[in-house]
């Protein structure tokens, strides 16, 4: 048994020293100071990096089928009413929608930005509806009256926008778009005017100042990390009027957060066309937005490092700091005998 404890004290590889042999110095107070720091603050570094999340990318086939596209918008175009700004939309599958009423709502805003009334977009044309559907069912004499009745509210239409465009009126738009999950374009322009009653007010379609600020698009909800390439873009038009073209493509993505929960949504990349009109042009400005979908679709997954990974770094990164600054205590106290004491010969400490 004897044998067996001086076996075992043999392989001891931290030996004790009495503690009348060891000497305590103030260098080495020093030193152990600033070493107690340095771990501490490595220890709390290494403590935030396993506790953070980082992310995985990984692409596949995109195999949805049947589902709609939510498309996000927020625009605000500073020299245009409210009461001349439609929604249009088209896709491939040939279906177009003029004046989209879902979700969309208008903001009438001054020559400063500030709100001054808001208004649903499906009153107008909802009431638009209801005039045409009541014209079917009248005789010649009461179809004349109404069409008399439609020519006065056009000339009180005109007379309405003129004066917010004297005043410098503007218009934000905001609401979500539900769309076929298929390339289209959708595209915010003054193309719900009849041709008369928008030459009537404009004078030209070069005089359609289409200059606008998109403060959001997007297609589908924010993930952690996500940057939309259109957000706080601002375009304005000094001189000539035009046509805005941003050429979208939409990569499907699936967020998957630690916790397991998924959010679908899609980020995409844009580029951007304008095209200038002169005097004679037929064609009106707008500000368009053409997408088509990635036939791949992304998905990002949070992960984090494991707990071992956790110690063995915190291991190696207060052992070294330790054995740093155990040799940097004994250069120190090298360093101060060697000053205080020449022609001494310089002791070592246990």
């Amino acid at each position: 048994m004897g044998n067996l404890k001086q076996i075992l004290k043999s392989i001891d590889a931290f030996p004790r020293t009495e503690e009348h042999l060891l000497k305590k110095t103030k260098s080495g107070a020093l030193v152990s100071i600033v070493g107690l720091v340095v771990m501490a603050t490595l220890f709390v570094h290494e403590l935030t990096y396993y506790l953070s999340t980082y992310t995985v990318h990984q692409m596949a086939v995109d195999s949805k089928r049947g589902e709609t596209l939510p498309i996000h918008v927020n625009m605000t175009f500073p020299s245009l009413p409210c009461d001349v700004l439609s929604i249009d939309a088209i896709d491939m599958s040939g279906k177009h929608e003029v004046d989209l009423d879902t979700n969309i709502w208008k903001l009438r805003l001054n020559r400063y930005g500030h709100i001054i009334g808001t208004e649903y977009l499906s009153d107008l044309v909802e009431k638009e509806h209801a005039s045409h559907g009541h014209a079917h069912h009248k005789d010649h004499h009461e179809e004349s009256e109404h069409k008399f009745t439609l020519d006065n509210k056009a000339e009180e239409m005109i007379r309405k926008v003129k004066h917010a465009l004297d005043s410098g009126e503007g218009c934000r738009v905001y609401g979500v778009l539900e769309v076929q999950r298929v390339a289209g374009n959708f595209h915010v322009s003054v193309h719900g005017l009849s041709i008369m009653v928008a030459q009537r007010i404009f004078e030209g379609s070069y005089q359609v100042n289409v200059s606008h600020m998109i403060h959001d698009l997007s297609f589908g909800p924010k993930y952690p990390g996500i940057h939309n390439p259109l957000d706080d873009t601002v375009r304005i038009l000094r001189e000539a009027s035009g046509t805005f073209k941003y050429y979208i493509k939409i990569v499907p993505t699936e967020y998957k957060y630690i916790s397991k929960e998924i959010l679908p949504t899609n980020q995409f990349s844009v580029s951007e066309y304008f095209s200038p009109i002169d005097k004679d042009s037929m064609s009106w400005p707008a500000v368009y937005f053409l997408y088509d979908l990635s036939p791949i679709t992304v998905t990002i997954r949070e992960e984090r490092r494991s707990f071992f990974h956790f110690i063995t770094r915190l291991c190696a990164v207060l052992g070294g700091t330790f054995a740093l600054t155990g040799m940097l205590d004994r250069w120190t106290y090298m360093l101060i005998e060697a000053i205080t004491k020449p022609k001494t010969r310089s002791t070592f400490r246990s």
